[in-house]
């Protein structure tokens, strides 16, 4: 039986796919936390608020780990990791951007 040669595009897509989902599911994971702690400290102590995003950020981190993979193209990995990233960051700055505002 022949080997199938295992051309280096395929290998740079998956590398890109395992980077989106590390590093993009980092970031998400971290904008998640921050957004949704910002949210919940208004219900609950500030402490238990921050212990329930983080435990909360893990399913968005393995979800975006899971995008980065099941996505069609690499593009489409690292878009589906970091958009939302950037949204939750955004949410997650609001309240000092208007603090900031005259």
């Amino acid at each position: 039986m022949k080997a199938a040669r295992v051309d280096w595009r395929y290998r740079l897509a998956v590398t890109s796919r395992a980077m989106a989902a590390i590093g993009g599911g980092y970031a998400l994971a971290a904008g998640f936390t921050a957004a949704l702690s910002l949210a919940l400290a208004l219900w609950m102590p500030r402490v238990e608020a921050v212990l329930t995003a983080t435990m909360l950020a893990w399913l968005a981190y393995a979800m975006a780990a899971g995008w980065a993979f099941y996505a069609r193209t690499a593009w489409g990995a690292w878009g589906g990791t970091l958009l939302p990233a950037l949204a939750m960051g955004a949410c997650a700055m609001a309240p000092q951007w208007m603090r900031g505002a005259p």
